[in-house]
């Protein structure tokens, strides 16, 4: 959420820079001005209602003393007015209060100066290729065919005991995938990060707190009973540990990483990008949070960039790198970075990694604040990444390492699965 302090100063920049979002955000951002100065009238007016009643308050029973007794009727009657007056003042700067929130919900994050114009994801920037696109041999076929021909993966009775996008995964193609997470968070772990276990559901306010709420979208699953959202990254319960935090500076970077399943509803996707494990409605994922001060969020990116290519190198995977354009970006991100892998079995790009950094628009919402070197509260910088997700990586692995004998399981992950191949 951006701040109002933010909004005021630098109104005409913010709108300007909202348009590579594709987002006209002109009479948003000017409806908030005048919330936000209606709201402030309405504080301003209750405020000198309070000072009144104060002060009567006080004279009262010195003008009883004095035997002032018309004097301290009026007064008490005044007083009275005085009560139902604060009432509607304090009512009027609530609903105020309450809009001026709803509205702010509605402003996306402001894209970073070098965020690329462009309306879809044909339009993000290409900054570099890295490692050798194998050739399609002509006994290849993609992982939902070789799923079945190994017995790895079940998406069939998937179907059946949940529905589709709920695979089971078995045998070698469970130790793969446990071979993975604990890979990835291995590598987080040998990196300095923390390892944390969270849940995997979440109340209202955290899946405010990092964007997700209010749900434009329909993507989450919400168990209305109790009131409480599956989480669809672990982005939300880990960046919301500090929700309402006051962290000294010398507690930053906060490095935390965590393992979890993530549900997504996917409204609204069809066609050959969804089939097999291209798209799910329960994947798992190892995610990366950051926690910084404003000035090294963006050297950090960099750094979980490269942490992720580093990765995708060991798992000896071509991949590519974007930056996204505005039309492209994430509702709360600032500026985000995709890494894709290349699957020759499908003859397409796969995305599997998003880092973001979100400046200041989650910790705004989330009241996450730092104390820095003149015992100032400033809000500090979130970032996150996906380190990695998995299906798409698990694709790709099947896809590019197939021979006639079997699936080659990379170097790195043989001391993770106990085998070095994949076969009937």
């Amino acid at each position: 959420m951006l701040e109002l302090a933010r909004i005021r100063k630098e109104k005409e920049t913010i709108i300007e820079r909202l348009k590579l979002r594709n987002f006209d955000g002109k009479e948003l951002i000017e409806n908030i001005l005048v919330l936000d100065g209606n709201w402030r009238e309405s504080k301003q007016e209750l405020e000198k209602i309070a000072a009144e009643s104060n002060q009567l308050a006080k004279s009262i029973g010195s003008l009883f003393k004095e035997g002032k007794q018309d004097e301290a009727n009026k007064a008490k009657a005044r007083a009275g007015e005085l009560k139902e007056l604060e009432k509607n003042a304090k009512e009027a700067m609530n609903a105020y209060a309450e809009k001026l929130q709803a509205a702010l919900y509605e402003v996306p994050n402001v894209p970073n100066p070098s965020v690329p114009a462009g309306n879809s994801d044909e339009d993000n920037e290409v900054l570099s290729n890295s490692g050798t696109i194998p050739t399609k041999l002509d006994f290849w076929q993609p992982h939902w065919e070789l799923a079945k021909k190994y017995d790895i993966i079940d998406f069939e009775v998937g179907v059946k005991v949940t529905g589709a996008g709920f695979p089971f995964y078995k045998g070698q193609g469970a130790r793969l995938q446990r071979a993975l997470i604990n890979f990835f968070l291995d590598q987080a772990r040998d990196n300095g990060y923390t390892e944390i276990i969270p849940p995997f559901v979440v109340n209202e306010a955290s899946g405010i707190g990092t964007g997700q709420l209010p749900d434009k979208e329909g993507q989450m699953y919400h168990a209305t009973i109790d009131d409480l959202y599956l989480i669809p990254t672990a982005e939300i319960p880990l960046t919301n540990m500090y929700r309402n935090e006051l962290v000294k500076s010398t507690d930053l970077p906060i490095k935390l990483t965590g393992y979890t399943p993530c549900f997504r509803r996917e409204a609204g996707s069809y066609g050959s990008d969804v089939r097999g494990l291209n798209r799910l409605h329960q994947f798992d994922k190892v995610e990366l949070v950051r926690i910084e001060h404003p000035d090294n969020s963006y050297a950090v990116l960099d750094e979980m960039v490269k942490y992720v290519q580093d990765i995708l190198t060991k798992l000896e995977l071509p991949y590519r790198t974007l930056r996204l354009c505005g039309g492209d970006l994430g509702f709360t991100s600032a500026l985000t970075f995709d890494l894709e892998v290349y699957s020759a079995a499908q003859d397409k790009w796969l995305e599997v990694s998003s880092v973001s950094n979100f400046e200041t628009f989650q910790a705004n919402r989330l009241k996450l604040r730092f104390k820095d070197e003149n015992n100032n509260k400033q809000l500090v910088h979130t970032l996150n990444g996906s380190a990695l997700a998995l299906p798409r990586i698990l694709a790709a692995l099947l896809e590019n390492n197939q021979t006639e004998e079997g699936i080659k399981i990379p170097a790195a992950l043989v001391p993770y699965t106990g085998f070095d191949i994949i076969k009937n």
